[in-house]
């Protein structure tokens, strides 16, 4: 017995989103972390057909920007929304040949191409000349007969639905979702969510909470990685053996194999090494760059600077506009700051085996030999060379007797 032809689909996709009050079509919002239409377009292109199209409304340019990774993807205009019907006849399939029409819509974005490949079966088992795709609601993919279709498009609105029309209950009634409003955007992210989460898990990957954990599908996981409650990581790579503790947020940033982010830790384009210590609560900006073994203390901040491997950076410190070297010691409350206002020509160098005592800072452009101690408390303005010893602080002063006279405050009420 002959097989039958691969059927043309035909991905609905002129919404505009009225319910959800956004300013953009439908299909393009995104839903975990991709426009909506690409999980239609996914499932399309998971089977085999003789064309793929897809109608859209307005944003014909934003489709075609965003639908690029489909090449064999056909995007026709639907000129006014008159309904599905004329959607359908915008596509322009042949209605005088053998073989199917395949109709899905772009805001069902958790229809599987393993539940349409079946439906494809089944109506082609069936010899009825319409076959609906549905769960308990209205259907959700419409499978024709070529030779149907024009009978179908007759009403100029929605599709007609021909006697005898065969059935098909999808095996997971979830995949009948249609995204109409925010709400219904949400229960779509969650399922999306639970499915990637549960592949990672079988994977290898610790996830310790689930249903708090967001990660990008485009995200690189090593093996043994933990990931903790609460975390979310965008477009990032995690390499073998890291744990990320409850509430950071990573993105596009990559963690070197065996480092350890602590709770509430943020990174934004960073680079972090082999076996790092960072956190809790440090916040890598964009163009940080730890190499191995770097320890950053809680609230350290960072900002186009890159550390070398050893180095530590004690709590509540910014280093902003650096190039640290390797083994430099940083204690508390270290900052980086600018002599100019045209800070991105500043910078500060500070070289390999540097200590720098704690409540101190570096005004750029300066540079710290290797080897130098900076003590407690200076403001370092001028270059140092290798193996100094850096002190600005003043010599102090105590005169006993005074606070009674100048400093300590009066009692309320108490005459001036």
């Amino acid at each position: 017995m002959a097989s039958s032809p691969a059927p043309h689909i035909v991905v609905l996709a002129g919404g505009a989103g009225a319910r959800m009050r956004i300013g953009h079509p439908k299909a393009l919002h995104p839903v975990f972390f991709r426009p909506m239409i690409h999980y239609a377009l996914d499932a399309a292109a998971g089977l085999e057909h003789a064309s793929l199209r897809l109608v859209v409304g307005r944003a014909e340019r934003e489709f075609r920007e965003q639908c690029r990774g489909y090449p064999d993807l056909r995007i026709v205009r639907q000129e006014y929304p008159l309904g599905t019907a004329d959607a359908v006849r915008a596509a322009g399939l042949p209605s005088d040949a053998d073989g199917d029409a395949l109709i899905l819509f772009g805001d069902v974005p958790l229809l599987s191409a393993a539940a349409l490949r079946e439906l494809a079966a089944r109506h082609a088992a069936s010899g009825a000349a319409c076959t609906l795709g549905r769960a308990d609601g209205p259907a959700v993919v419409h499978c024709y007969r070529l030779r149907a279709l024009p009978d179908a498009l007759a009403g100029g609105g929605d599709l007609l639905v021909p006697p005898g029309a065969a059935e098909f209950l999808l095996p997971d009634p979830v995949e009948a979702l249609d995204v109409d409003d925010l709400h219904d955007l949400w229960r779509a992210e969650t399922v999306l969510r639970e499915r990637y989460n549960r592949e990672l898990m079988l994977k290898g990957t610790a996830l310790q909470d689930p249903r708090t954990t967001l990660i990008d599908p485009r995200c690189r996981i090593g093996r043994d990685v933990r990931i903790e409650g609460g975390c979310t990581v965008i477009n990032s790579i995690i390499e073998a053996g890291v744990r990320v503790e409850a509430f950071c947020r990573l993105v596009d940033s990559e963690i070197g194999e065996g480092s350890l982010v602590l709770q509430g830790t943020r990174a934004e384009q960073a680079r972090v090494g082999r076996d790092c210590r960072v956190g809790p609560y440090a916040h890598l900006r964009p163009g940080t760059h730890l190499q191995d073994d770097v320890w950053l203390g809680n609230f350290v901040e960072l900002k186009n600077a890159s550390l070398g491997s050893g180095t530590r950076a004690s709590h509540q410190c910014y280093i902003g506009d650096a190039q640290v070297g390797r083994k430099v010691s940083i204690g508390c409350g270290f900052i980086t700051s600018s002599s100019s206002a045209r800070p991105l020509k500043q910078r500060t160098v500070i070289e390999d085996d540097v200590v720098i005592g704690g409540a101190s800072q570096a005004i750029a452009p300066v540079t710290v030999g290797a080897g130098s101690f900076v003590a407690t408390g200076t403001s370092v303005t001028e270059d140092a060379p290798p193996d100094s010893f850096v002190i600005s602080r003043s010599r102090q002063v105590t005169k006993p007797g005074y606070s009674k006279k100048y400093g300590k405050a009066k009692e309320p009420g108490a005459p001036r």
